[in-house]
């Protein structure tokens, strides 16, 4: 089989897919199966076709595609070329899947019919076609369709910074997921990867010495993540702050590898936000509010031994935190009257 072999079946695919053809169901498995058998630059050409099949194509055919998608990331396709298309498709399925929740839930007073082991029915579409009308076909399967966009979003937003620091109104994106996630778990993983800081700058204020560093992070996919690396950042490197450094192979396994088995780590710090609330290791650093502008991060002696699991929390997407400047005392003078003193004072 060569290039051209699985770039015909590509096209076919998708023409299938957009055109609503029951071939798809015979090519689907003949594409997946040639995907094995090419170079990741065949995948990430013909990465395109499957984007404009997934911006056209019926909400179950197009589910596919985003998983197929997925699929071709996870063996070395670059994700850019239909990471955007996907995520835009994704918030459209997801708005419509939730409109066929709260339809249903009108309709019947029941939970609606569970995604994975109901399927499409005429019996579905005339329970809320009288709340949807035209829409009801397409929200259901929307619905029925979203376990496969969750799956290949999730993949294409740990494996590409540049998709993720792309999307916009990620924020709106992330509560559609978020309302979702009672009815497939997935969801949070979707809500929570939209919610990641890309390029993000941090001030980080020590209040035992009252310096202070602007950081930048990438790519943390929660507290815990931002709880370590801060520490192999700042403990006992040069112009940061005195103790025994982390040791590096617990800095990597918050930032681009996999620890070992089951790892147990000890956290160096309180983290509080400038208005003295704990940031908590199970939140994301899109939850630490901003003062004037900027999210803040005081650091506090521990009030208790903390211990967590090492590892990412998705551990496709590498993580980075940099420093790009040390502020002294007198530079941050201006900033403590902002800050709420420590909650044991």
């Amino acid at each position: 089989m060569g290039s051209e072999d699985f770039h015909r079946a590509c096209d076919a695919l998708v023409q299938a897919a957009v055109g609503d053809n029951p071939a798809f169901s015979d090519l689907l498995p003949q594409v997946m199966g040639m995907a094995q058998q090419v170079p990741p630059d065949d995948l990430s050409a013909a990465l395109p076709r499957l984007a404009d099949g997934l911006a056209k194509a019926q909400p179950s055919l197009a589910g596919w595609l985003a998983v197929m998608s997925g699929a071709w990331v996870e063996n070395g396709a670059a994700p850019e070329a239909v990471g955007l298309p996907l995520v835009e498709r994704a918030t459209e399925v997801m708005t419509e899947a939730l409109a066929f929740a709260r339809a249903w839930s009108e309709a019947t007073g029941d939970a609606p019919p569970d995604m994975e082991q109901s399927a499409p029915s005429q019996e579905i579409v005339n329970t809320i076609g009288p709340k949807l009308g035209d829409a009801a076909v397409s929200a259901m399967l929307s619905w029925f369709s979203l376990p496969q966009f969750a799956m290949g979003t999730t993949t294409i937003l740990q494996n590409s910074a540049i998709v993720r620091g792309a999307i916009s109104d990620r924020e709106r994106r992330a509560h559609l997921a978020g309302e979702l996630a009672e009815h497939h778990g997935h969801m949070v993983y979707v809500r929570d990867l939209l919610r990641v800081l890309e390029g993000e700058r941090l001030l980080v204020l020590d209040r035992a010495s009252r310096q202070g560093w602007t950081v930048t992070i990438a790519g943390i996919g929660d507290n815990f993540q931002l709880h370590m690396l801060l520490g192999g950042a700042l403990l006992g490197r040069p112009g940061c702050m005195p103790g025994e450094p982390l040791a590096p192979e617990w800095v990597s396994w918050f930032t681009n590898q996999d620890p070992p088995g089951k790892v147990v780590v000890t956290s160096p710090w309180n983290l509080v936000d400038g208005h003295g609330a704990w940031i908590y290791n199970e939140g994301v650093p899109a939850d630490i509010p901003a003062i004037n502008g900027t999210r803040v991060v005081v650091l506090d002696a521990p009030s208790y031994a903390r211990h967590f699991p090492a590892g990412r929390r998705f551990p496709m997407m590498d993580a980075t935190l940099t420093i790009e400047g040390v502020h002294h005392p007198e530079d941050l003078a201006a900033w403590w009257p902002h800050i709420a003193p420590d909650r044991g004072q």
